[in-house]
C-alpha cells in the first residue's frame, strides 16, 4: 500500500497490489528479489501516473487536443493495432530465437530499424516499466509493448517518453538525463550540429521548465511544453479566413479530376497534352516529315536507275537511309549551338514562344537516335543485301554497272573494304558507336555495375572525350560521301552541301567562346567547402559580362583538365558585383576540382558556416568561364507570382532568382529612402509581386549552402514578398516521438534568439517532406485568378506530381 502524492481524493489515497507466485520451483531468494523489483517498478510507475493525473493540463482548446491526438507517435501504425500487430507478429516469427525476441532485433520487428539507439532506449523504458531487465521478450510481452506504443492515449505515450529519460523511475528528469535524450534524438534524426551544442540546449530547456532552479523537471512540465509548442506547419499556414476562402474556391473553381463521360475525359486529357506539348509536337512532326520525304525521294530515285536491276530494293533502302543520315548529321549540331540558342530566346520573343529551346539537348538525343537507325539500315542494306547480290551477279547483269565498280566484278568483301568509302564507313560506325554508348546515363554517371578497374575508364571524362571524336567523324563523312560508288558527278555528291552551314555555324560558336570577354580568366574571391560534398566558388565578374538570374555558365580548370568545360547554374543575382556557383561533387571532374580547392582552404571557426573556407589572399587554381547561356529559369520575369521548388543542389538556379528579387527589394527601399529625404513621390515597378521558395534537402549540413541568402531575406523582406520554406528530410515528421524534443528545442531557441537550431539561420526548418497539395492550396488561396509560374529543379521523381497539381489547381 502506498499513498499517492498530490491526490486530494480520499478514495484514491491508497493503491493495493496483489501478486501470486505461481512457480514454486524458483528459489526463495530469487523469487523475493524478482518480486521486489517488479513491485518497485510497478509502484513507481503507478504513483507517477497518479501524480501526473492530478496535474493534467486543460486540453479543452482545440490546438492542444489535436496535438495530443497526433503527437509523440512511436510508430506510423498507431491508428489500428490489429493490422499493424499482424505484421509485427509475422516479423517476430522470423526474428525470434527460441521463442523470444532479442533486444537487438526489437527495432526491426516493430518497424524502427533505422533508429537503433532510440529503439534501444525505448526497449529499456518498456522493460523497466515491467520491473525487469530482460534482454529478450516473449510474444505476449511484445504484444503488450505494442499496445502501449500504438495506443491512442497521449498521456500513455507521454509517460513512455518520460520513462525513456527517467531511467531511475523517480519521476524527475535531471540535466544530465535531458542531455542524453537530446543527443539521442539528434542522432536518430542525423542532426550532428545539435549534438555539438547539446550543453547550450540543455540549459535552455532547464531554464524554461525549471525556473526555480530545483535541478530537475517533472512530467507535467514536459507536457506543458509539448502541448504549447506551436506546430511547424502553422508558421505560414493560411488563417481561418483563408481556409474558408480556400474551401469555397475548391468547391467553385476547381474542375473535377474525373468525368463520368469517357469521351469528355479523353478529350480533356488530349487537350492538356496538346497545350503542354504543342511546340515539341510540331518540331518532331516537321523533323519526321523531312526524314520521310528525303528517304522516299532517294528510294524512288534509285528505284528508277539501272543498278536496281542488279541490287534490287537493297540499294534503294541504303541510299534512302544515307540521305536521312546526311540531313541528321547536319542537324545534330544545331541544338548544341548554345550562343545562338541563348541569343534567340533572349532577343526574339516570337521565335522563343514557338520553338522549345528548353528541350535542345533532348532534341539532340532524338536526332542521335535517328542517326543510329539510319546507320543500321544503311549498313545492313549494304553488307547483308546488295553486296552479296553484286558478288553473285551474272556477267550479263553486271555489264551495265561495271562503270561504277570496274571492269572485273568484285569477288569478296575485302574488295569493298579496300576502297576509301569502305574503310571510312567502318571507322565512322565504330567511333559513333563508342560515343553513343558512353553517352548513356548508366555509363556517363557510373551507374553501370562494372568492376572498379573499368569504372575508372568511364564516367563524364569518357563521355566528353568520346563525343569530341565528332571532328574525325565529320572529316571521314565528307571523304566517304565524295568517294561513293554510284555517283560520279560532283553535284550528285551532296554530303558537303548538307554539312556546310551547320559546321560553319558551330565553328563560329567555338570561336566566339574562345575570344569573347566572358571566356577570360576570372579571379577567385572566396571558396567554401560545405557538408554534402558541395564546393562554392565566388569569382570576379568579367568586364561587360551580363546575365539573367536562372542562366548558367561553363567552367574550365586547367589544373584538372585543360580541355573540359562543365555547366553550372549561377547562384548570384544579375545585380551583384561578383559571380558565384555551387558545385555538388558527383563525378570524376568535380571530385578532382573539390580536392584541388580543399588543399588551399582552412578549417573554419564555429561562428562560420561550412567545413573549409579561403579568401582572395590565398592562391587559387586558375579558372576560365564561358557564358552565360539560357535556361528555363530565366523566364521567371514573365510571372507575377513564383512557386520555386528545389531538391538538393537543384536549388542553385532558384537561389539566383531569390537573390534577384531580394536586390529589387533592397533597391526599392533605397529609392524610397532617397525620395523621402527629397520629398519626392516615386513608385518603383517590381515585376515579381510574390515568391514562394520550397527547398527540400536530406542533410542538415546542406542548409548551410545558402544560409547567407536566408538571413538576408529575413532581414530585408519586411513586407513578406519572399516566403521561404526549408525542409530537412532526415528529421522525422511532426508528431513522431523521435523528433518531438527537436521540435520543442527549435521553438524555444527560435523564440529566444530568432535563430533556427537546424539551419542556423533566421528561417525555421520544416521536418520530413512537404505535402505538395497543401503547398499548392496555400499559393492558390492567396492568389486566386492570378497566373503562377512553377519552377522546379532537381531529381525527376517530383516532376509528374507537380505537373498534376498545376493542372488540378488551374
Amino acid at each position: 500500500r502506498c499513498k499517492a502524492t498530490g491526490s486530494h481524493n480520499s478514495e484514491e489515497d491508497c493503491v493495493e497490489i496483489t501478486l501470486e507466485a505461481r512457480d514454486e520451483s524458483i528459489s526463495t531468494m530469487k523469487s523475493r528479489a524478482a518480486l521486489r523489483s517488479v513491485v518497485s517498478g510497478r509502484l513507481k510507475t503507478m504513483v507517477k501516473s497518479m501524480s501526473f493525473a492530478s496535474r493534467k493540463l486543460d486540453r479543452s482548446k482545440s490546438s492542444g487536443a489535436i496535438f495530443a491526438l497526433r503527437g509523440l507517435r512511436f510508430t506510423a501504425k498507431n491508428d489500428a493495432v490489429g493490422r499493424g500487430w499482424d505484421e509485427v507478429a509475422k516479423r517476430l516469427d522470423e526474428l525470434a530465437i527460441g521463442g523470444k525476441l532479442p533486444k537487438s532485433k526489437f527495432g526491426r520487428c516493430i518497424g524502427m530499424a533505422e533508429s537503433s539507439e532510440f529503439v534501444n532506449e525505448l526497449y529499456e523504458a518498456l522493460v523497466r516499466r515491467r520491473g525487469t531487465t530482460s534482454s529478450s521478450i516473449t510474444k505476449t510481452e511484445l504484444s503488450e509493448f505494442w499496445e502501449q506504443i500504438t495506443g491512442n492515449s497521449f498521456d500513455a505515450r507521454l509517460q513512455i517518453f518520460f520513462d525513456m529519460v527517467d531511467k531511475n523511475l523517480d519521476g524527475r528528469i535531471t540535466g544530465d538525463e535531458v542531455k542524453e535524450i537530446i543527443a539521442l534524438s539528434a542522432s536518430a534524426n542525423k542532426l550532428s550540429k545539435i549534438k555539438e551544442n547539446v550543453d547550450e540546449y540543455v540549459a535552455l530547456i532547464m531554464e524554461e521548465l525549471d525556473p526555480d532552479n530545483l535541478g530537475y523537471i517533472e512530467l507535467h512540465n514536459l507536457e506543458t511544453l509539448l502541448l504549447q509548442v506551436p506546430s511547424q506547419s502553422n508558421d505560414n499556414s493560411p488563417s481561418s479566413a483563408n481556409k474558408r476562402a480556400l474551401n469555397k474556391m475548391l468547391s467553385q473553381k476547381l474542375i473535377p479530376t474525373k468525368d463520368r463521360n469517357p469521351v469528355k475525359r479523353y478529350a480533356r486529357n488530349v487537350s492538356y497534352f496538346l497545350l503542354e506539348n504543342w511546340q515539341r509536337i510540331w518540331v518532331l512532326t516537321l523533323w519526321l516529315s523531312i526524314c520521310v520525304a528525303l528517304f522516299t525521294w532517294k528510294f524512288i530515285q534509285y528505284r528508277r536507275r539501272t543498278v536496281f536491276e542488279v541490287l534490287g530494293y537493297c540499294v534503294s533502302v541504303a541510299k534512302g537511309s544515307a540521305e536521312t543520315l546526311k540531313f541528321n548529321m547536319a542537324l545534330i549540331l544545331l541544338p548544341v549551338c548554345r550562343n545562338t540558342i541563348t541569343w534567340l530566346r533572349t532577343n526574339s520573343k516570337i521565335v522563343g514562344s514557338v520553338v522549345p529551346f528548353d528541350d535542345n539537348i533532348n532534341f539532340h538525343k532524338v536526332i542521335a537516335f535517328g542517326i543510329a537507325v539510319g546507320v543500321i539500315l544503311h549498313s545492313i542494306s549494304h553488307l547483308a543485301c546488295d553486296f552479296p547480290r553484286l558478288l553473285h551477279a551474272k556477267n550479263v547483269a553486271y555489264e551495265p554497272i561495271k562503270r561504277f565498280f570496274g571492269e572485273e566484278r568484285p569477288d569478296n568483301y575485302g574488295w569493298f573494304m579496300k576502297g576509301i568509302d569502305g574503310w571510312t564507313g567502318v571507322i565512322m560506325v565504330v567511333l559513333m558507336l563508342v560515343a553513343y554508348v558512353l553517352a548513356q546515363s548508366w555509363f556517363g554517371r557510373n551507374r553501370a555495375n562494372l568492376p572498379k578497374s573499368v569504372k575508372r575508364l568511364i564516367g563524364f571524362n569518357a563521355f566528353w572525350y568520346s563525343h569530341h571524336l565528332f571532328v574525325i567523324v565529320y572529316v571521314l563523312l565528307i571523304v566517304h560521301g565524295y568517294f561513293i560508288y554510284l555517283s560520279k558527278e560532283w553535284y550528285h555528291k551532296t554530303t558537303w552541301m548538307y554539312l556546310a552551314v551547320p559546321v560553319l555555324l558551330y565553328a563560329c560558336e567555338r570561336l566566339i567562346r574562345a575570344f569573347r570577354p566572358g571566356s577570360k580568366a576570372v579571379r577567385v574571391l572566396k571558396v567554401a567547402v560545405y557538408p554534402g560534398n558541395v564546393l562554392s566558388l565566388y569569382m570576379s565578374k568579367p568586364k561587360g559580362f551580363k546575365y539573367t538570374s536562372g542562366q548558367y555558365i561553363y567552367v574550365n580548370c586547367s589544373d584538372v583538365s585543360p580541355f573540359q568545360w562543365h555547366p553550372f547554374s549561377i547562384t548570384s543575382a544579375s545585380g551583384d558585383d561578383y559571380l558565384s556557383i555551387h558545385i555538388r561533387t558527383l563525378g570524376d571532374w568535380t571530385s578532382q576540382l573539390k580536392s584541388l580547392f580543399s588543399k588551399v582552404c582552412q578549417p573554419l571557426s564555429r561562428s562560420q558556416s561550412g567545413l573549409f573556407m579561403a579568401n582572395d589572399i590565398t592562391r587559387f587554381p586558375r579558372l576560365l568561364i564561358d557564358g552565360p547561356y539560357g535556361a528555363p529559369a530565366q523566364d521567371y520575369r514573365n510571372y507575377n507570382v513564383l512557386l520555386l521548388v528545389g531538391l538538393g543542389i537543384g536549388a542553385t538556379p532558384l537561389i539566383s532568382i531569390i537573390r534577384d528579387v531580394l536586390n529589387i527589394i533592397k533597391n526599392q527601399k533605397s529609392i524610397e529612402q532617397n525620395t523621402n529625404n527629397h520629398n519626392v513621390s516615386t513608385k518603383s515597378y517590381v515585376a515579381t509581386k510574390r515568391a514562394y521558395f520550397y527547398w527540400v534537402t536530406r542533410e542538415q549540413g546542406s542548409l548551410e549552402w545558402f544560409s547567407q541568402v536566408m538571413n538576408e531575406v529575413a532581414e530585408y523582406d519586411s513586407e513578406g514578398m519572399i516566403e521561404l520554406h526549408n525542409y530537412c528530410t532526415s528529421v522525422y515528421e511532426e508528431g513522431d516521438a523521435r523528433s518531438a524534443l527537436i521540435t520543442m528545442l527549435q521553438s524555444l531557441h527560435h523564440a529566444k534568439s530568432g535563430i533556427d537550431i537546424v539551419s542556423g539561420t533566421r528561417v525555421r526548418t520544416h521536418f520530413a517532406r512537404p505535402d505538395w497539395r497543401s503547398v499548392f492550396k496555400h499559393v492558390a488561396v492567396n492568389h486566386v485568378n492570378q497566373r503562377v509560374g512553377v519552377f522546379y529543379c532537381g531529381n525527376a521523381c517530383l516532376i509528374a506530381e507537380l505537373k498534376r497539381l498545376a493542372q488540378d489547381f488551374s
